[in-house]
């Protein structure tokens, strides 16, 4: 048996190429004493791990050399630790590679019954991030406005949910005619703009004439910017991630319309999903009948994962 791996070659500037990564096959590691060896199953793919490539952040840099840094589920291959037991299913941070000799206290148990592509989108980190992030940083009120950029990616789309459950109107931004009809007419967002094809800014103004009285941001740039021009009075503005940014070989220029902030007697705050995993529970408990029922009617659909293996 053998453990394929990617390694980090080469810190990436701008887009990431394939040369940024190396591919080795080496032997499977043994798990040490309180060790467990997990074999990946499933790898998931979020914008963060371009950030861990380059630089530090709230977690160090992937070195050079070292396995690509990655959320994964996986099954216990072999166990050395109490409460672990071989065939038990798990998730943690396993990165790019088929088998990872690992700490059972860096894992979470996943329960057999719930399909993998849910226990790792909504009812894992993603849906953690839109739970809190909305309702503990952006605080909803029923009647305002919700507007959410990358909406129909993993935790976006999540996002806009929760906000129509809590009354709220509910706008995501996308790219892509299939991507804005999916948040219309699958997920029940009330309006959605299409950045590659639609005036972001114009449309912000013809959908929101009151303000935006929350804005989840997943991508930062022209489109936060554009947000900001739009925010209502005691505006908060959700933190959650920057995409847009992320291959910029210079540091972004800031947001030209921050000052709205001071007019407004706005909010704008970011948040990391680390900070709520003890209470992972209440989140989840709270989302997990919709996300049932959203799997027996096929409409399960906004993350993107590999599979590794059955």
């Amino acid at each position: 048996m053998k453990n394929r791996q990617w390694l980090l070659a080469r810190r990436p500037h701008g887009a990431i190429q394939d040369n940024d990564f190396q591919f080795v096959e080496t032997d499977v590691p043994a798990p040490g004493e309180g060790e467990v060896l997990v074999r990946t199953l499933m790898l998931s793919c979020d914008p963060a791990q371009r950030m861990w490539l380059a630089t530090d952040t709230y977690v160090p840099a992937v070195k050079i050399g070292e396995v690509v840094r990655s959320g994964g589920a996986g099954r216990i291959a072999a166990s050395n630790a109490p409460g672990f037991s071989v065939g038990d299913i798990v998730f943690g941070t396993t990165g790019w590679q088929d088998y990872a000799a690992m700490n059972p206290k860096s894992l979470n148990k996943l329960s057999p019954e719930t399909p993998l592509e849910l226990a790792m989108s909504v009812l894992g980190t993603n849906g953690v991030t839109a739970y809190f992030g909305l309702l503990d940083v952006g605080r909803p009120v029923a009647g305002e406005t919700v507007v959410v950029s990358g909406a129909a990616g993993a935790t976006g789309s999540v996002v806009g949910q929760i906000a129509k459950i809590k009354g709220c109107r509910a706008i995501g931004i996308a790219g892509g005619a299939e991507k804005t009809r999916w948040l219309t007419d699958e997920l029940g967002f009330d309006a959605a703009i299409d950045y590659k094809s639609e005036n972001a800014r114009a449309r912000l103004k013809e959908l929101c004439p009151n303000g935006i009285d929350i804005y989840f941001d997943n991508v930062g740039g022209d489109i936060l910017d554009a947000a900001l021009a739009r925010l209502a009075m005691r505006g908060r503005v959700v933190l959650c991630g920057a995409i847009a940014t992320y291959n910029a070989t210079e540091p972004p220029p800031g947001p030209k319309n921050y000052i709205n902030l001071i007019s407004r007697r706005g909010r704008m705050e970011g948040f990391i999903v680390f900070d709520y995993m003890k209470r992972a529970p209440e989140a989840i408990g709270a989302l997990a009948p919709a996300t049932l029922r959203r799997l027996f009617e096929g409409r399960n659909e906004g993350k993107q994962l590999l599979r590794v293996a059955e």
